[in-house]
């Protein structure tokens, strides 16, 4: 009696474990579905349930808020480096202006006052000191470059991060455009106050050259003038 209860038991164990496992097997297949994309690029099984598909519309938003959120701490990353690159660049251009300055108005104040070769000397000092400056203005115009597209990158994540729903990304990052801006407007407003200074000097350079020159011509003409003739005194004297 006991062993043909066992070997039903033991069918009936083997035919529900089977049952169950197709009855698993049904039912996750029913719980997958294949996802097509465009250009007929398929992605893996999604799952889906009731449950989630309850909250798609909500966890797609979040989704977005977080996307949007990396996106503008990369702009306003960007937006950092390019600003301070450009300072950087346009402080020691500031420099290199104001040391030629300083050589410009030291050579003006020395001029016919010093030899052929000592000008030469100093001459030759002021065209390195231009070389300089030519070479720090075109690294600022460089990075300035740079630092335009970053503050239009930095701009639509601002607008993207608004359309998302992300106010504080959006308002983060337009505070960061603005600060930018600000600083970068201050080092160029000095910048350009030291062109303005080296083209003024320059031109004080240029009128006492032309004056010096002038003052040369006149005394070569008055040292190419013919000798007045000397009138015997018996002529000058009086019958």
């Amino acid at each position: 009696m006991a062993a043909p209860f066992y070997r039903l038991m033991s069918r009936c164990s083997r035919l529900s474990r089977r049952t169950f496992s197709l009855a698993l097997l049904h039912s996750r297949s029913r719980r997958w579905q294949r996802v097509a994309l465009g250009l007929g690029a398929t992605l893996a099984a999604v799952p889906v349930s009731q449950s989630q598909s309850s909250s798609t519309s909500l966890a797609h938003e979040d989704l977005i808020k977080r996307a949007v959120s990396l996106v503008t701490d990369g702009a306003n990353t960007f937006l950092s480096q390019t600003t301070l690159a450009l300072i950087d660049a346009l402080t020691e251009y500031t420099k290199a202006v104001h040391t030629l300055i300083s050589l410009q108005q030291q050579y003006t104040g020395l001029v016919g006052h010093i030899s052929d070769k000592e000008e030469d000397a100093i001459w030759q000092v002021i065209i390195e000191a231009r070389v300089k400056s030519n070479m720090y203005r075109e690294k600022y115009l460089s990075f300035e470059s740079k630092w335009m597209t970053a503050i239009k990158v930095s701009e639509m994540a601002a607008e993207a991060a608004y359309q998302a729903g992300a106010d504080s990304a959006s308002v983060t990052a337009h505070t960061h455009v603005q600060l930018a801006q600000t600083q970068v407007a201050e080092i160029k407003q000095l910048a350009l106050k030291a062109e303005a200074k080296l083209a003024q000097v320059q031109a004080e350079e240029i009128h006492l050259k032309r004056k010096e020159e002038a003052a040369v011509k006149a005394s070569k003409e008055v040292a190419n003038l013919p000798a007045k003739e000397e009138i015997p005194e018996q002529y000058l004297r009086e019958d």
